[in-house]
């Protein structure tokens, strides 16, 4: 990074907001206190990365700023008034004010004790990383840096004001803020922080789910994942945080030869991302709509988070077989269940585990399509099954081949286009992505004159089967069909209705019509 530019760019940026940053030092400043802009606000305009809201620290307290900013801004809060934190929005701006302050953590708390300060210099060394602990005083727009933040964000490295230790018995989220910005930013942890880590480690366990998920979020959506991914990983924190993703790193010995899962998932990972632009760009070259269900916004965490776990469940399948192959049976679906189980416990919401599992059980699900071949029945599945992650599903099973043999990988990847094609010439014909029976359950119940009754789920499934394998049917045809299933399947004389001779009520293997 050019310093000049640098400095230029931060100016730019304080210009813009002068009509903020002007009234509101000249504010603090006519009733006798300091205010500074301050941590990430000034790295990233240093950087010319979006600036979403702005930090502010101060020598006021939390019933002073109030004072001063209530009729000023156009809304304001003080739900982290208890942390000396005031926010508020101006013009469409968010922005937060703090009283100067140190704060640590108990060794066997989540919670840190706040203590109020008096001076920025003091505030500032208490703060994560030197690139986090320059300020702008205001109004006079002096810029502050005491610990060589800019130097450090020069020379794109990761260092902390005190010593790492102090900072990281502070705060241990700090320790995957660390690999946060590892990956957003290409910043390199000097020794003295990366050792703190591996020391420190353990400590990230009094740091709740939440937190740790925040931050696990905006390191996955960074500019490059793997190496967040990787730090965490060779300092033992992701013993704590990612369990499963440590637990690749298979130990290989001379005898039983196979490839380093680790570095495979890290390889897939960077190709996800790679990826992920193009198709992005395909979709926009389409004008897919931004409301289509297989819509991409890059970055997109599922399917970089699919792409670092797709293979979590070898460790627990890994097989040795007679002359050293190895294998990894059903490694997918094993997957799928520990990928679930991990983001439930950092607190994931639903619809995004749901489909990072999916995307997990999906992965292999192409492989042998060069060899066999499919027929349009079993593409049409393949959609199917992949619903709104049928995008995301293609980059993952693209990304997901590393190998170094040019033959395999150029017959993969010709296979893979082909599969492509084949799905949109398909599209053309049907719709796909919602593919239904030719038949809904009120026509199925209308034709049949029957009532609600398992038997109208049955037949309703027995429709689908059949517009999976041979596409669409037409009414008249769909209708032929049922009558055809019903003849065998219908209750028979003297059975309930339901149970017919398929449905052996008591654990009887399904008709056929049913499987």
């Amino acid at each position: 990074m050019d310093p000049k530019t640098a400095h230029a760019r931060l100016y730019d940026k304080l210009d813009e907001l002068e009509n903020i940053l002007g009234p509101l030092g000249k504010r603090f400043a006519a009733a006798g206190f300091e205010l500074a802009l301050v941590g990430g606000s000034v790295r990233d305009a240093l950087l010319g990365r979006p600036m979403p809201d702005l930090d502010f620290t101060t020598d006021a307290r939390p019933d002073d700023i109030l004072t001063l900013i209530s009729d000023w801004v156009d809304t304001h809060w003080d739900i982290g008034r208890e942390f000396g934190t005031i926010g508020a929005i101006k013009s469409g701006v968010q922005i937060e004010i703090t009283t100067y302050r140190a704060e640590a953590y108990d060794p066997d708390s989540r919670k840190p004790t706040v203590k109020f300060g008096t001076d920025l210099d003091a505030d500032l060394i208490r703060r994560d990383f030197t690139i986090g602990a320059m300020a702008i005083r205001l109004p006079a727009m002096t810029f502050v840096d005491p610990f060589e933040g800019f130097t450090d964000l020069v020379e794109g490295v990761i260092r902390t004001p005190g010593t790492a230790v102090d900072s990281f018995s502070d705060d241990p989220l700090r320790m995957m803020r660390a690999a946060r910005f590892t990956a957003q930013l290409g910043l390199d942890p000097v020794a003295e922080v990366e050792a703190a880590m591996r020391d420190m480690a353990d400590r990230i366990a009094i740091i709740s789910a939440e937190r740790i998920q925040v931050e696990l979020f905006k390191l996955m959506t960074g500019i490059d994942p793997a190496a967040g991914i990787d730090l965490l990983v060779r300092t033992d924190v992701a013993d704590h945080v990612l369990p499963e993703i440590a637990g690749l790193r298979l130990e290989t010995d001379e005898h039983h030869r196979h490839k380093d899962v680790y570095q495979h998932s890290l390889t897939v990972l960077r190709q996800a991302v790679e990826l992920e632009e193009k198709y992005a760009a395909k979709q926009r070259e389409a004008g897919l709509s931004s409301d289509d269900p297989n819509h991409l916004v890059v970055p997109d965490f599922a399917v970089r988070f699919a792409a670092l776990m797709h293979d979590v469940g070898k460790p627990a399948t890994r097989r040795f077989l007679p002359g050293g192959a190895v294998t990894f049976y059903h490694h997918d679906a094993v997957g799928a269940k520990l990928t679930a189980k991990r983001m439930k416990a950092l607190r994931f919401d639903k619809d995004t585990t749901k489909a990072v599992g999916r995307l997990v059980e999906l992965h292999l699900r192409f492989y042998g399509y060069g060899e066999a071949g499919w027929t349009d029945s079993a593409v049409r599945r393949y959609v199917t099954d992949a619903g709104p992650l049928l995008s995301r599903l293609h980059i993952l099973t693209r990304a997901d081949v590393t190998t170094r043999n040019k033959k395999k990988a150029d017959r993969l990847a010709f296979a893979y286009d082909d599969l492509e094609h084949r799905i949109e010439k398909l599209s053309e014909q049907e719709e796909l992505a919602a593919i239904r029976p030719d038949l809904d359950g009120r026509q199925i119940m209308a034709i049949l004159d029957i009532t609600p009754s398992p038997l109208v789920g049955k037949a309703y499934k027995h429709l689908l089967e059949e517009r999976m394998e041979h596409g669409p049917l037409g009414p008249e045809r769909a209708e032929a069909v049922l009558r055809q299933w019903w003849a065998e399947n219908g209750p028979a004389e003297g059975n309930p209705a339901g149970a017919g001779p398929g449905d052996k009520g008591h654990g009887g293997r399904a008709s056929d019509g049913e499987a």
